[in-house]
């Protein structure tokens, strides 16, 4: 099961989020941390609400169970992701620092509002990242060049009518214009704009996740 905390800092945004460790956790040992970045209708103050889509979700009601850390933060009511940016680099470097992760293989994935904010966030510091996963998201096509180095994996349903998926069609074109580039789109027949369900269902993504590491620099 996850559990619930609180991120004390002086000097950036003090996150609510969730944590999740793998059974049989050894503090001695280290593993791939998945950061998740819920939509916008999961903002407020309840961590269950910002966890009732996605692997936690599995958690919970299905008590599913996965060989990664999980971070999981909650943005406020009114706000989006892209508020918080450079609070969010700091939230992650002290996971980072504070838990026995591989940094080489730190995973970035988010849906709708956390699809954008995966954009915006990887486009912020893709140094950090071995590979991300943008749910029915929209990007900054002019910019999204900077993820030429990272795999990329991108769900997004046919049929959505809040985020078009032309906007996952021009990111994934825009990136794989440029040689070495990895990003693939996985267009989800007659889904809407719940493509979650597709991309957090079963082990093929988060095992392919898995199978990324960050490039030596």
């Amino acid at each position: 099961m996850y559990t619930k905390h609180k991120w004390n800092s002086e000097k950036h945004f003090n996150f609510n989020y969730v944590k999740y460790l793998p059974k049989d956790f050894d503090p001695e040992k280290k593993y791939p941390l998945v950061f998740f970045l819920h939509g916008a209708g999961e903002r407020g103050e309840d961590l269950d609400i910002a966890m009732r889509y996605g692997y936690m979700q599995k958690v919970r009601d299905e008590g599913a169970e996965y060989p990664f850390i999980f971070i999981g933060p909650q943005c406020p009511y009114t706000k989006y992701w892209g508020c918080y940016t450079e609070s969010l680099i700091a939230f992650l470097e002290d996971m980072i620092a504070t838990l026995p992760a591989d940094e080489d293989r730190i995973y970035l994935t988010g849906l709708s509002m956390g699809g954008t904010g995966t954009w915006m966030l990887a486009m912020a510091c893709p140094e950090k990242f071995a590979a991300i996963a943008p749910v029915c998201g929209s990007g900054i096509v002019w910019y999204g060049p900077v993820l030429k180095d990272i795999p990329i994996m991108v769900y997004h349903g046919d049929q959505d009518t809040i985020v078009p998926l032309q906007e996952s069609v021009n990111m994934v074109s825009k990136i794989n214009s440029y040689e070495g580039s990895d990003a693939q789109l996985k267009i989800c027949h007659h889904v809407a704009h719940d493509a979650w369900d597709v991309a957090y269902s079963g082990d093929e993504l988060w095992k392919w996740l898995l199978s990324k590491q960050r490039k030596s620099e």
